[in-house]
């Protein structure tokens, strides 16, 4: 018995030097082949310079052993799935991956990609379709793991229904028009992060528990829409953050339980300009800040409810020269006497001392409390001085608008 419990520990305890190597499977299928090869552990790593098929079947693990990338792609068309892929270098020079995709028009589809640095990297590679994938780094210090997905100089690629969680972000680089759609990433740090990469499409997306949500730098005429950015509750955290990018629809996404919502600079030229419409913004310490000194940005069909502030700017400028119409603000006290669902008075809501915490950081601890609630209410009602406005909806809706989203269905607990 003592024996044969021995043979079983050291069968356990195999290296991945002694396993049987991948690589010789993939040298022996033929061009335009299928390999699904016994169920097992193989080693890696494994590079496929030929269009074939490997095919995991979901029993099939393939151990890096520690040292680089795990499975490179380098054959156009070819396709991987449904491996379970771990134990890559750790290396962040050298971009230490799960997979690493140099080829186009290839598939990486169900695959649970583990214990790597970076999950799925590709790299000038275009035109490939990342489906149904299960991504987590290693590392337990945020800041030290690699990216889950990443995309270098890539374009025109199809992302969809991938899980990332316990990694560091999703990065964009250098990349255009590719279609992020239907993925979830949770207890990482940036949801996505695009830089340089225009006519991009996120559409469907969940980012949950993040430190922040959707990083968008110096990319225009995205699309970012129907996404769930949630519970970004770090003090700095938000969902949404839009720096020198332009020409980009923001519409129909929830962003609730955020530090702030939503992020974004002036336009540097008029027609430079966000368009915001039918979001759904709740539960936000602030709900949308603006900084520089412009304004202009279209600001439509938006519900505002329980967020702490709705609307913040670096300067009243800032805010109120945004374009703001057909709102609804749980907030708005006016009435609608002709019922055409639109309240008869603006909704203007102006610079009294309750928002002083915004200018003075050390008052960020009384805002809320009764004192200041109080020196608010005397101001409102014998102000000194009249108080700067810092915007205005001439035409706020008394009810949330038709197909905007649905309070009532949010991801979030009261």
């Amino acid at each position: 018995m003592g024996f044969l419990l021995v043979l079983l520990l050291l069968f356990l305890a195999v290296p991945s030097w002694a396993l049987p190597p991948l690589q010789l499977y993939v040298e022996l299928t033929p061009e335009g082949g299928t390999l699904t090869p016994p169920p097992g552990e193989y080693s890696g790593p494994v590079v496929i310079r030929k269009q074939i098929t490997l095919d995991g079947k979901g029993k099939v693990h393939v151990d890096g052993g520690g040292s680089g990338t795990v499975i490179t792609v380098e054959a156009d068309q070819a396709v991987v799935k449904g491996l379970y892929i771990h134990n890559s270098g750790e290396s962040h020079d050298k971009v230490d991956a799960g997979i690493l995709v140099k080829a186009n028009d290839t598939v990486i589809q169900d695959n649970i990609i583990s214990d790597t640095l970076f999950g799925i990297h590709l790299s000038n590679a275009h035109g490939n379709r990342i489906i149904g994938n299960r991504i987590s780094s290693r590392g337990d210090d945020v800041t030290l793991r690699g990216e889950g997905i990443r995309l270098w100089y890539s374009h025109e690629n199809f992302i969809q229904d991938n899980l990332i969680e316990n990694s560091r972000d999703m990065v964009i680089s250098n990349s255009r028009e590719n279609r992020i759609i239907g993925n979830s990433m949770r207890h990482s740090r940036i949801s996505m992060e695009l830089v340089f990469s225009p006519e991009n499409e996120i559409r469907g997306n969940t980012f949950e528990d993040n430190y922040n949500g959707v990083t968008v730098i110096y990319s225009d005429e995205l699309i970012i829409a129907d996404n769930h950015m949630l519970d970004m509750r770090k003090i700095t955290g938000y969902g949404i953050s839009v720096k020198e990018s332009y020409q980009i629809h923001i519409t129909g996404n929830e962003i609730a339980h955020c530090a702030i919502g939503l992020l974004a600079t002036s336009p540097l030229e008029a027609e430079n300009i966000l368009t915001i419409e039918n979001n759904l913004f709740t539960f936000n310490d602030v709900a949308t800040y603006f900084y520089g000194e412009r304004g202009g940005h279209e600001i439509h069909h938006n519900l505002f409810i329980d967020n702490f502030v709705d609307v913040m700017g670096s300067t009243t400028n800032t805010s109120r020269l945004n374009h703001w119409e057909h709102n609804y603000w749980d907030n708005y006290s006016g009435f609608d006497l002709d019922s055409d669902g639109i309240g008869d008075q603006p909704h203007r809501v102006y610079l009294y001392a309750d928002r002083i915490w915004m200018d003075r950081s050390m008052a960020r601890f009384y805002r809320g409390s009764p004192a200041l609630t109080l020196i608010d209410f005397v101001q409102r009602l014998v102000p000194s001085s009249e108080p700067d406005l810092m915007y205005a909806d001439p035409t706020p809706l008394m009810q949330p608008p038709s197909g905007s989203v649905d309070p009532a269905n949010t991801h979030h607990d009261e």
